[in-house]
């Protein structure tokens, strides 16, 4: 619920703008304002029209929402194209599942090493590492299954589906790539 405060914005440290606030969280600013909007994260405005954060707020609403159980999952989008995993973090926090995003392998089981996701949604083509031996890696340092993997690629092989499979993966959505689809999937997976 917005704050209707008296006097000067803050000027603290522990006053954050919108896009500080958004990298605090990990989210989009667009998440962060609907958020506030709907009064589940306390702003203050100021005189301008500007939102300001307290960082206690954010602390406390991180603690509320991915605390106790992890009521809200965390999905790692590992994928060198910058704009699907825009469109593909935007719509799963509409929904309420924190996001984290990695444009290369490599960046991928840096993050896990931080904060092993609910579901990681892998692109298979990408420079460098490819996303068959990330998944290969994170089989082997967590277990088969342990982490739930979907799978994609726009360019894809008879045997691919196949090999997902045996690989431990719960999913692969191919060709013609359908992102609805991988982000359906992904709602269906976290759900059960």
């Amino acid at each position: 619920m917005p704050t209707d405060s008296p006097g000067p914005p803050p000027a603290t440290a522990d006053w954050l703008t919108l896009g500080q606030a958004a990298r605090y969280l990990g989210v989009a600013q667009s998440t962060v304002r609907k958020w506030s909007d709907s009064g589940r994260l306390p702003a203050f405005y100021t005189p301008g029209g500007h939102r300001r954060f307290r960082r206690g707020d954010l602390d406390s609403f991180l603690g509320s929402s991915r605390g106790g159980g992890g009521v809200r999952p965390l999905v790692l989008i590992v994928d060198d194209d910058a704009g699907l995993r825009q469109y593909l973090r935007a719509n799963l926090e509409i929904d309420g599942y924190f996001v984290r995003e990695a444009e290369s392998a490599e960046d991928g089981l840096a993050a896990l090493e931080e904060e092993p996701p609910d579901l990681i949604l892998l692109d298979v083509m990408m420079p460098g590492m490819n996303g068959w031996e990330m998944l290969q890696r994170v089989q082997e340092k967590h277990g088969m299954g342990a982490i739930p993997v979907i799978m994609f690629s726009g360019k894809v092989d008879d045997g691919d589906v196949a090999e997902a499979e045996e690989r431990g993966a719960q999913a692969f959505i191919g060709k013609p790539f359908d992102p609805e689809q991988l982000l359906a999937s992904t709602k269906q997976l976290l759900r059960s």
